[in-house]
């Protein structure tokens, strides 16, 4: 086989590393549910605090993107935010803030208090 074809073959990769807030007491109750979840993988988790590190793999920036939404969603999870992004073969590369994130509210004034030790 080609080296043309096999590249062409090969599925994308997205890589995320995403930190999670917690409610310290629901931290061990986040964790479980982000295990749960496929193409998920827990790092570290700071019970003192509420922080979980957790990288996650995906076909697309798309699905990258809604696989952030997906562990926003998570019952205990106070926040969670990409920290880095790799990618790799991504036929559809995304050069602005995608649509679905521009509306953010990036007050901090709303950050618990615990979240600032």
């Amino acid at each position: 086989m080609a080296w043309a074809a096999i590249l062409a073959s090969l599925k994308e990769m997205n890589i995320s590393g995403i930190l999670v807030l917690a409610a310290p007491a629901q931290v061990e109750a986040v964790a479980h549910r982000l295990r749960a979840l496929d193409g998920v993988d827990i790092h570290h988790v700071e019970s003192a605090t509420g922080r979980i590190i957790v990288t996650q793999e995906a076909e697309s920036v798309a699905a990258e993107i809604d696989g952030l939404k997906r562990i926003r969603t998570i019952a205990g999870v106070v926040m969670a935010e990409m920290a880095y992004h790799w990618f790799e073969e991504d036929a559809s590369p995304v050069d602005t803030v995608p649509p679905e994130l521009e509306g953010e509210n990036l007050d901090t004034s709303a950050v618990p208090p615990f979240l600032n030790d």
